[in-house]
């Protein structure tokens, strides 16, 4: 290879991290992953999938269904569960906005994001244009977009951004999306770095989204559509900024990093050798992710002794600097379903009543209940700095004490949610999307989604899979 060839195919620093990272994306082989990574993968995606059939017909869905349709215009693009389609970047919008549609998807706990939300529109978007994308030619850019988002997260040391009040996931969401989207796509090193640099110019997010604001759940669908453009506009010869990570005036970790000591270093560490999408968590409760270990510490007490509300005097719960100002205010009535399931005391108070925590506990028939708003007044949650100590591994550090009115007192200490501490396997997964999707689909149609998924290196041809999610599904509120 000549050296004008080379430079061409190479970034403008293959030493730097986004050299690096650039460099590692254009040489990933699916066979490059470890067997269990890549079972992993399917799993996350057929959770995602799971998600964005729950919320495809949800009244807020269905509000930006029509308005972005209306402006985007028909198109030959699949909307899941909805029976019509629109264009590549309206696609990658409302599904992305429908997989968060219900706090129901996944997360990494250290770069805490939603990688299903971003990577899955991304590539359904890009992977139904005129040439015929293989299950497995997806599940490699998928599992590229599944690395690459989390890792983006670190750098930025994860939860501070939530604690600064960045919407996380949708600030380092575009280089995830960038990032399948460009293995679909097959760019080489030097137009990878632009995709970055690219997606890294997008990236926006603020999280007092989460009150009572509808887009907090478009949030990382703005991220799907805007990484996708960047890997379109790379491949393209449109070019973005270089050496985007390493920046030191503009570059996307010392701008959204600034006074917080950013780790480029992170983007890199143990690259192709441990891999992140092992690490992502797969939720089992329908609430932000900080709510998971208080929740899991309140049914730790129920299993000592049953909770009921009339015998409770007092709940507090003691949590990490990121989690209290992620997932607590003081709730007002009329509080919305986005808002609910990021208000650690609404989560409680409902989990208390119901048992669960799940797509009923946060309907708003559910919300406006006067049970739950009589328990409210009655629950406390507070910042501990101690448990800050902990760093990224520590944030989901939870400390619960119930004292009910005979004057018994039931302390509960976790230092994680159950669902880090002992991740669902992956049949647990399955059985979530079924459970999920049970009264939504056909039980054929169900059973065939989740076959094609679970073989994909099989799947000759993805469309195939977007033609079972592309009609109308129902309402999880009907």
């Amino acid at each position: 290879m000549s050296d004008a060839i080379s430079k061409i195919l190479s970034p403008t620093d293959p030493d730097g991290p986004t050299g690096k990272l650039a460099s590692w994306l254009a040489g990933f082989r699916l066979e490059h992953a470890p067997a269990v990574a890549r079972e992993r993968a399917k799993a996350l995606t057929l959770d995602g999938i799971g998600c964005a059939i729950v919320g495809a017909q949800l009244p807020w869905s269905q509000t930006a269904v029509e308005i972005v349709t209306k402006t985007e215009g028909s198109g030959d693009r699949t909307i899941v569960g909805c029976g019509v389609k629109t264009s590549a970047p309206g696609a990658a919008l409302l599904n992305g906005t429908f997989i968060q549609g219900f706090e129901l998807d996944d997360y990494h706990p250290l770069g805490p994001l939603h990688s299903a939300s971003l990577v899955l529109p991304a590539l359904w978007a890009a992977a139904e244009g005129e040439q015929r994308i293989s299950g497995r030619q997806f599940l490699e850019a998928a599992m590229a977009g599944y690395e690459v988002g989390p890792r983006v997260g670190m750098a930025l040391h994860g939860g501070q951004m939530l604690s600064r009040g960045w919407h996380s996931g949708s600030v380092f969401g575009t280089h995830a999306a960038a990032a399948a989207v460009g293995k679909l796509l097959g760019l080489d090193a030097a137009r990878f770095e632009d995709a970055l640099g690219l997606a890294g110019t997008q990236s926006a997010g603020l999280m007092a989204a989460q009150y009572e604001a509808m887009c907090k759940r478009m949030h990382h669908g703005f991220s799907a559509r805007n990484g996708m453009y960047a890997a379109i506009l790379a491949a393209g010869g449109y070019t973005g900024i270089k050496r985007v990570f390493e920046r030191e005036y503009g570059g996307f970790l010392s701008t959204f990093g600034e006074g917080h000591d950013p780790d480029a270093s992170q983007i890199t560490d143990a690259l192709g050798e441990r891999w992140e999408v092992e690490r992502i968590v797969i939720k089992p409760y329908a609430a932000m992710g900080g709510i998971h270990a208080p929740l899991d510490a309140l049914f730790d007490v129920d299993a000592r002794r049953r909770l009921r509300a009339e015998e409770i005097s007092r709940i507090e719960a003691d949590v990490t600097h990121a989690v209290y100002h992620h997932g607590w205010w003081v709730p007002e009535r009329p509080l919305t379903p986005i808002g609910a399931q990021m208000n650690i005391g609404y989560a409680l108070a409902v989990a208390v009543l119901d048992g669960a925590a799940l797509v009923p506990q946060f309907s708003p028939s559910r919300i406006d209940s006067d049970d739950v708003w009589a328990l409210l007044p009655r629950i406390d949650v507070r910042h501990e700095p101690s448990f800050d100590a902990g760093g990224q591994r520590g944030r989901g550090r939870v400390r619960l004490v119930v004292t009910f009115t005979d004057g018994e007192r039931i302390e509960v200490n976790r230092q994680m949610s159950r669902a880090i501490e002992s991740p669902q396997t992956n049949d647990e997964v399955a059985e979530k999307y079924r459970a999920l999707t049970h009264d939504l689909i056909e039980p054929e149609r169900q059973a065939s989604i989740e076959h094609m998924v679970r073989n994909l290196e099989a799947l000759d041809d993805v469309r195939d899979l977007l033609g079972l999610l592309a009609p109308p599904v129902k309402s999880p509120f009907a």
